[in-house]
């Protein structure tokens, strides 16, 4: 039987990101992927138009009635929606303890909106402490997670370590929109990593997504968190490449 690995994370239409991508992204690297929405988006590959919150109740009640029929193996949280989801969500990642567990803290969307209220990133920072074992902020996720401005490579090592102290989870903060360099640092608390790639000429939708939902599925497999973040940020190079152009947008992942 295929372990199983859980998507707690918005709909997309286009499923170039969230819950749906995730799922497609489990499937690919051979494990069952399973989805508990968080908030239904309007949008297309231009960018996204609105969002709806279902209540937070229906979160849980999602997660419980999948519970009581199937075991996670793993479990990926992205876009939260709105402040009222977050109480919900920690309490599936309490529910899961002995799990690995990455959140993608997805705050605005690549064209700007707002996609949890920005007066609530201190309250889910506060709220994830100790509770995952990876997040996997990309570089503005970061400064507003971390209160720090980051330009450079030393900038991004010192919100990893801040974005540590406060939440106390190993932190991958991805660099792609560095100005001259394709950089990730990894921070697990003791030790930095760096991985570095050649910047593609292209924009992908749910790059994000797929890093982190690519990285959960190494990490259940056994790999060491630098060796599942080494994998994953190779894997999703080479998916974008292959990135299709389904709309007047952003290109998406073709899995």
């Amino acid at each position: 039987m295929k372990k199983i690995l859980l998507s707690v994370a918005g709909y997309d239409p286009t499923t170039g990101a969230g819950a749906s991508l995730d799922c497609k992204v489990f499937q690919s690297l051979g494990y069952q992927g399973m989805g508990i929405l968080t908030s239904l988006t309007v949008q297309n590959t231009l960018g996204v138009k609105k969002i709806h919150c279902p209540p937070a109740r229906f979160i849980w009640d999602q997660y419980r009635i999948l519970r009581d029929d199937v075991e996670f193996s793993g479990i990926k949280v992205g876009m939260m929606g709105c402040k009222k989801n977050i109480n919900s969500v920690l309490r599936i990642l309490d529910d899961n303890p002995n799990t690995p567990r990455i959140i993608d803290p997805i705050f605005k969307s690549s064209a700007g909106d707002w996609l949890l209220e920005k007066e609530s990133i201190p309250i889910f920072t506060n709220k994830i402490y100790g509770k995952a074992s990876l997040i996997t902020p990309n570089l503005e996720e970061a400064e507003l997670i971390s209160g720090m401005k980051i330009g450079s490579v030393p900038e991004m090592k010192r919100a990893a370590q801040e974005i540590f102290e406060q939440t106390k989870t190993p932190c991958l903060i991805k660099g792609g929109h560095l100005r001259h360099q394709n950089l990730d640092i990894l921070y697990d608390g003791e030790k930095f990593y760096s991985y570095k790639n050649r910047k593609l000429k292209k924009k992908v939708h749910g790059t994000g997504c797929f890093l982190s939902s690519a990285l959960l599925c190494y990490m259940v497999s056994g790999l060491a968190l630098d060796k599942a973040s080494s994998l994953a940020i190779q894997t999703t190079h080479e998916a974008m490449k292959n990135a299709i152009k389904a709309g007047r947008g952003q290109k998406i992942f073709s899995l």
